[in-house]
This record gives structure tokens, sequence and C-alpha cells, in this order.
């Protein structure tokens, strides 16, 4: 369903910067390809150093090229072109704010609904949308007026508040969208209506047919060169606070009572509210943490963790599993295990649901049902169920019932197209809400502080391994295992 949007501006501070070049300019060129540009928009691109237009709309097009590689229609592409044009902010000029509005505010060239999209460092949004108060721009008087701020929204609990409060000070919550890619993949998406658009599988999602349900999230990189960013955030901050966690919600949520942007975020807030607390003074029975050591990943051997960042007294975690109980009358009792790792044996994003012992038990090695959902790299749902071994004896395998999301002809949409798309739309439902940012860092600010507290050596594992055998600590039963690829494995530990 193809929503109207209305003609607008969108200004992108950070213009120059990585994100904007390889992710946000290219998204736009194949939105307006896609035809979902409306007819009148324009972009003002915002960076520090002054940079003519030609030139600008010179390094435009390089970006276009390079991110589609001789796949361009020129046509589409003139008329992108068009849309562009460039300010300099200088961060010693004191009238920069005042020079952009006098320019935003021809009528005649920019369309007046603003979005501004701060791809800056998040200790520059306060700032910039105090500025851009000053002068009048995010009055919504007449047009509606929106802004961007990326991830990471705070370092925990406090922060997350303070920023908030920097930014509300200026600012009513429906014109704050705190963005995470994630959110905008179609297969995240997908969970919401796979849930709740199939009889066989809603009335099956709750604390009588369900054993268990795993959340992954595994990577065979490293850190790579981010190892000072890394050593100050570390996996449960990085990875498991946001992404994760917004798995989880779409995963366990309610029936929303409807599919509006506040019907869906309504229905994530409620159920990351009912996250119990993890014990701190139970732990390690609901949380583990590693990190990588040297080893060997695709035939290449690679150094460790701690190798790498030149530290060998760092005990930030490269690799992080919870368990986590929802204290709701669906979910009660049913262990949630959610994971992240850098350097593991296989790159997966997967949500794995363990059903719970059949009546019928053939013999005691019989195997469970799973039922998986393939995020990335393969994007997928999966049924394993038992089927008579053919032949005169009573026996019974796991077969698959398997079937890709994506077929071949699918059109591959980026995330952050998407995201753009619902920032112009006003469609905020893939965008976080504050009480989801701070329900998360509620839950994981306990254990972050007890692990930086702790100064004990921390697990190893091997590069390229799975996970570390340590790890079972946290289940709840020794028949738990973790799940692995989304190949037929029902014995895989």
């Amino acid at each position: 369903m193809t929503k109207k949007m209305d003609s607008c501006t969108l200004v992108l501070f950070g213009a120059t910067g990585n994100l904007a070049r390889v992710k946000l300019y290219p998204g736009l060129y194949r939105l307006d390809l896609l035809g979902r540009l409306p007819d009148n928009m324009k972009i003002m691109g915002v960076g520090r150093r002054p940079i003519d237009l030609a030139q600008w709309r010179d390094g435009v097009i390089e970006m276009v090229h390079k991110k589609f590689k001789g796949h361009v229609d020129q046509a589409v592409l003139d008329r992108f072109i068009a849309r562009n044009f460039y300010q300099a902010n200088a961060p010693e000029d004191t009238q920069a704010f005042a020079k952009m509005k006098n320019i935003l505010t021809d009528e005649s060239i920019f369309p007046q609904n603003f979005a501004y999209f701060l791809s800056v460092r998040p200790v520059d949004f306060g700032p910039i949308v105090e500025e851009l108060t000053q002068v009048g721009l995010t009055q919504e008087d007449q047009y509606w007026r929106r802004v961007v701020v990326e991830k990471p929204f705070g370092t925990d609990l406090a922060s997350a508040k303070a920023l908030q409060a920097s930014l509300t000070k200026n600012l009513q919550e429906h014109q704050i969208y705190r963005i995470d890619h994630y959110l905008g993949k179609s297969a995240l998406q997908n969970i919401l209506l796979q849930r709740f658009t199939n009889t066989i599988l809603e009335p099956l999602w709750n604390k009588e047919y369900i054993d268990h349900v795993q959340i992954t999230n595994t990577e065979k990189l490293g850190v790579g060169d981010r190892t000072e960013f890394y050593d100050s955030t570390g996996a449960l901050r990085d990875m498991i606070q946001s992404h994760v966690l917004q798995t989880l919600a779409l995963t366990a949520m309610e029936l929303p009572t409807d599919l509006s942007p506040d019907g869906i975020r309504a229905a994530k807030i409620k159920v990351l509210e009912q996250i119990r607390p993890i014990p701190v003074d139970a732990l390690e029975k609901h949380a583990f943490r590693a990190q990588y050591a040297a080893g060997e990943v695709d035939g290449e051997k690679v150094a460790g963790y701690l190798e790498e960042l030149g530290n060998t007294s760092s005990v930030v975690e490269t690799y992080a599993a919870l368990k986590l109980f929802i204290d709701n009358p669906r979910w009660q009792g049913v262990p949630f295990y959610i994971r992240t790792a850098k350097r593991l044996h296989e790159a997966d994003t997967r949500i794995a649901i363990r059903f719970k012992k059949a009546p019928l038990q053939i013999n005691d090695g019989q195997a469970q049902n799973w039922l998986i959902i393939g995020i990335q790299p393969r994007e997928c749902i999966k049924l394993e169920v038992q089927s008579k071994v053919p032949g005169l004896d009573i026996n019974t395998r796991s077969i698959e019932l398997d079937a890709d999301n994506r077929k071949s002809e699918d059109d591959t949409v980026d995330a952050y197209e998407a995201l753009l798309l619902n920032l112009m739309q006003g469609d905020n439902a893939n965008y976080l809400h504050i009480s989801e940012a701070e329900a998360q860092w509620r839950l994981v600010d306990p254990v972050v502080k007890a692990w930086a507290e702790d100064r004990n050596p921390v697990h190893q594992y091997a590069a390229g391994s799975a996970d570390p055998k340590a790890s079972k600590v946290i289940f709840e039963s020794e028949d738990q295992f973790w799940r692995y690829s989304i190949a037929l494995d029902g014995d895989a530990h």
C-alpha cells in the first residue's frame, strides 16, 4: 500500500560523511528511480567545509555511480541531481544557521516541510536542534518538521535520558525519529506479518507449546579497525541493547490494536517493559560473556581481540548471551536466550523456536519441533517436524518444510531506503520511541555495570569456533543447546 507524501526538503547534516556517501545519497537516488520521491522534493546537504554547487553535484553523481556500477538511468540521475543543494556550516560561523534559514525559507525552491537527518556525532544532536530552534526552523505552525538522530541513542539509561531532555527542550516526541537501521530490514518487518497473518502459527505462539526461544546475531568478522570504539562499548551495548532486543520485541509482542505506527510501537513498548530485570546477584546463571582469541576463520589465521587491542587487561566482551523472562500470561516461564558474537564459526541472524516435547515419544532421542525464521543472510522460514522413516520398523526422523521469503525476482531494498521513505511519509513505526530506548537500557545497564566492575580475565574462545561450551551455564535444562545454521541439523549442539 503506497502512502501519500507531502513535498518536502531533506536537510542532511554530515553530508560529506561515510554514511551519506555509501547509504543515504545512493538510497535517495534509488527511491527516485522507483518513483517514490515527491515530485518537488529537494535535498540540502550540510557539511563543514565550503563546496561549490557544481562540484557538490559532481560528487553526488560519483556516489551514485560507485554504488550502482553502470546500472544508472541517466534521465533519473539528471532529475535526482537537480534536487541537490549544498550549504557549508562552519563551526566557527556564528551566523551559519541564520544563513541556512535564509536559504531554506525560499519557497520558490524549497518545500517548507523539513526533515533534518543528523548523521553526526551524538554529542552534536542537542546543539544542532537548539540552533535550528533558535532560528525558527523546528516550528510546526504551518508545516511539519522532523528530526532523525542516528544510533546510538545514549550509552546508558542516564545518558539516554539526558539526550532526550536536550531534544524535547525544543521538539515534541512525534518530531523525533530515532533511527536503528536494523528495523528497516524487510525480513525483520516480516516477523510481525508471519506471526499474525497465519492461523497455524499464532495459536502455538505461547508458553503452552513453546519450550524456549533463541534470538541470534553472529558474525565471522572481528572488530577490525574499530578496536578503541568497541572497547568502550562491547557486544552487549553494541548489538543486544538495540538490534537483538528489537527482534525480541517483534517476536514476543501481542497483536497490535492496529497496524498504525502508534499501534505497533505501543505493543513493542509493552512487551519490552514486561521483561523481568536480570538478577545481578545471580548473574552467572543469566548472563555470559567471552572474548575471541586467535584462531582460524575460513582458512585464514586471525589475531585475538586482546592482541588487536594491544591491551591484555580489557574485560570488554565480544560475545554476550543473556537469559530473559517475560512476565506476562503468554510467556510466563519461557526462557528467551539472546546472543551476539564476533568471530564465530558462522555469520547468521535468526530466530529459533523450539517447541515442547510431543505427546507421543517413539524413542528417547526423538527430536523436538523447531521453527526457524532466517533474517540474514538468508530470509526464510523453516519448520522441522517428525515423520516416519519408511520401512518395517516404527521410527521417526526430522524433515523440513523450508521456504524462502525472498524470490529471485523480488526487489532488494536497503534498510536506509525504507527508513528514508518512512521518514517522508511520517511513518515512525520502524523508528525507536523513547520508551523503547529507555526499557532496553534499563535492562542491560545492570549487566554492563557488573561486568565492568568484575576485572577477572574474561573467558576466551578461538576465533572461528562455535559458542563456548561454558555459555551453556545460562540454559534452564541440560537438553537445551545453541541452535546453529538453518540447515537441517537437529542434533547441532
